[in-house]
């Protein structure tokens, strides 16, 4: 049921770490963010990504973060919810990270592109190797955070893989999410593979644009990270525009560059995008979610500026906001 909610299309946010000041993990806010996604309405979850922090495994908290989400979805919720493990390195530590996740009840894996050395060939192997253990969630990320190009027959030939349920395309660049399009439509997959919007900086058009006559069916993304609610309530306006409300249609298509507006902000663009993660711990960190905007790299934090632009965006966009719905539930989720 999962695998066909992520099929249909849906809310993923990117699950943050929760960080205490010495840099060890907060279980109990961790647990809560958990909690908020699933009170949100989200549709599912991705652990263990980049919005996670890659640099878990080297700490040894891959197990207990995706152990930390995997709890709190099983005991707190009976409604079909996509659990989502990220897999990094070669084929042997995806593979190995994949079964773990496998044995933790997730259902998917997204894999990681940032492979040292890999070619294209090794990067489909590798995939064809984890599609063994889970469904594969291809995952085009942009080069200014350690992404890489990868052409057009990659994507054809990705797309062939009967494990491949969905890509996240968040390439950041027009061209690259059509390249991965039209890979997949001439894939004869297509009805197979979920098409999954990455892409922060033009999320709204990516949902409400046919691309290479297909539809992006969701998001899996940074940005849903925070305030989820707000987005879990513009996801459903997207799909009554889709259903013929042209009233609704318009007004979104009028908040589109608000929307681009806050998450320059959030993933500090203007810094290139070096407080990325930092940026979204502050939203969550105002709200009370977060103790701290602690990164597991203590180089990593909020460039100069980015929290009054983070407040200024806040102020200017209230449509964006659910912290009166953060609020109202956090004693509960902190419990």
């Amino acid at each position: 049921m999962s695998i066909d909610l992520l099929r249909a299309g849906t809310v993923i946010p990117a699950h943050p770490l929760a960080l205490t000041e010495g840099r060890t993990l907060d279980e109990r806010r961790q647990r809560a963010l958990t909690r908020y996604y699933l009170a949100s309405g989200a549709g599912g979850v991705a652990v263990a990504v980049h919005t996670t922090q890659f640099e878990i495994r080297q700490a040894g908290l891959l197990r207990p973060v995706l152990e930390i989400s995997a709890e709190v979805v099983a005991k707190e919720t009976d409604r079909p919810f996509v659990m989502v493990a990220g897999a990094c390195g070669d084929t042997a530590q995806a593979v190995a990270e994949a079964e773990l996740a496998a044995s933790l009840g997730y259902h998917a894996v997204l894999l990681s592109p940032k492979v040292p050395g890999a070619g294209e060939p090794e990067l489909l192997e590798r995939a064809r190797a984890v599609g063994e253990v889970l469904p594969v969630i291809g995952f085009y990320l942009q080069e200014a955070v350690g992404g890489r190009r990868l052409s057009p027959s990659f994507w054809s030939s990705l797309s062939e893989q009967e494990s491949l349920v969905a890509i996240k395309m968040a390439p950041f660049d027009r061209y690259r999410t059509v390249d991965v399009v039209r890979a997949v439509a001439a894939s004869g997959r297509g009805d197979d593979i979920a098409l999954y919007t990455g892409n922060d900086d033009n999320i709204l058009a990516d949902l409400l644009t046919p691309v290479a006559g297909r539809r992006i069916v969701g998001g899996l993304l940074g940005q849903w990270a925070v305030w989820t609610r707000a987005a879990v309530l513009m996801f459903e306006e997207v799909r009554r525009a889709w259903a013929g409300d042209d009233e609704v249609l318009r007004s979104l298509l009028g908040r589109a560059a608000d929307l681009i507006d806050a998450n320059g902000a959030v993933f500090d663009v203007a810094g290139g995008f070096r407080g990325c993660i930092a940026g979204v711990h502050e939203v969550l960190r105002g709200q009370g979610l977060l103790a701290g905007t602690w990164c597991l790299d203590p180089l990593e934090g909020l460039s100069p500026g980015q929290a009054e632009e983070i407040a200024r965006v806040r102020a200017a966009y209230p449509w964006l906001s659910d912290d009166d719905f953060v609020a109202a539930r956090l004693d509960d989720w902190l419990r």
